[in-house]
Formats: C-alpha cells, structure tokens, sequence
C-alpha cells in the first residue's frame, strides 16, 4: 500500500485524533470529554464510538502507541495513546490536500429553498422565520463560546477563534439574508425565461 493510499484512507475523526492526541497523550474516555469540551462536533461529524474505533485503528497504523505513563490504565478505554512521528507526518501529508480548499457546503435550508415554490406562504414564512430563530439562538451560543475560548487561549491569534468568527461572521450574513427573504418572499414569481431539457429523443 503506497504512503498517498494510506493516508487518503484517513477519515475525519482520524486527522482530528491525531491532532488532539499530538498536544497530549490520553485514552478514549479522556479524548471524547474533551472533544465535547471544545465542541468540536459543531465542526467535525465525529461520535463517540468513532473515537474508540479510530484510536484502535491509527495505533494498528503505527500512528499512535501507548504513552510511557500507562500505569492507570484499566481495559481498551483508559489505554493511554499519543501521536507518533510517524502519526504527525501522515497528518501533515493530509493537511496539504487540495481536498480541504475545493468543496462546497451543501446546507439543507437551501435545499429546501429551492423546493419552497411548492410550499404555501404561510408555511414559507413560518419556515423562514424558524431558521432566523434557529440562528439567533446559534448566535449567542456561539458568541458565548467565543468569549470563553479567548479567556483560555489568551489572545486572538488563534484557529480556535479564527473558526468561531468566521461561524459568527456567517451567521450574521445569513440573517441580514433572511431579512432581505422575508421582504421579498410576496414578490417571488416563476422564471421568465426557463430552460427545460426536452425529453424528445428522435432527433
């Protein structure tokens, strides 16, 4: 198996494991608590198994082995791990991907905007108004967040607050957006000029 191979192998919660475990050795238990802790499901589709299942698999790898410090260690989950060198370099090969930088999100609310022509107004605006809700709430979530981090990291150079504002940033641009919707939604009006695919096929 060719070194790319493997590590286009990594998932996700592989590169998130190895980077946590490459700040401090800890064991499954220690390594979920502190994922929740920094939220990182808000980011990272990440479950709990998955980090058992990871951590067996990278140490399999050779990208993670037992730390010196085991003598507390009481079955699979209270195994203490940390990243190798071998670990950190697979890491960095994954991070330098042209992956991270050529993808588009996919958000569901505009999915469902761009079926909404099929829903009544009264369920539009009701829908709308639900997602402005949802966000508002986000928000202050997450502006809360933002306020502890920079308490614990100390400063604002940091890609723990760099990825909390830009989340702040897009929220707030999506609510500017949804004010604009809900002033608009009466005008909405099929297109004018629609370019359908005709099914005939006997030309």
């Amino acid at each position: 198996m060719t070194a790319k191979r493997k590590h286009s192998e990594l998932t996700t919660p592989d590169l998130v494991l190895l980077s946590l475990l490459a700040e401090a050795p800890m064991h499954g238990y220690q390594a979920n608590l502190e994922l929740e802790r920094r939220q990182v499901r808000d980011w990272a589709a990440i479950s709990r198994p998955q980090v058992y299942y990871s951590l067996e698999k990278l140490e399999r790898l050779g990208l993670l082995r037992p730390a010196r410090d085991e003598e507390a260690a009481a079955g699979p989950e209270r195994r203490v791990l940390q990243t190798t060198a071998k670990g950190k370099a697979a890491l960095k090969d994954a991070l330098a991907s042209p992956q991270w930088t050529q993808q588009r999100e996919r958000p569901p609310f505009l999915t469902w905007l761009a079926l909404s022509w099929q829903a009544d107004p009264e369920t539009f605006c009701k829908q709308v108004a639900g997602r402005r809700a949802f966000l508002n709430s986000e928000l202050a979530r997450e502006e809360a967040t933002l306020s502890g981090v920079k308490e614990e990291v100390g400063h604002e150079y940091h890609e723990a607050v760099w990825m909390i504002s830009l989340v702040i940033d897009q929220m707030k641009a999506e609510l500017r957006w949804l004010e604009r919707l809900e002033r608009e939604a009466r005008l909405r009006a099929p297109a004018k000029h629609p370019q359908l695919v005709s099914g005939d096929t006997s030309t």
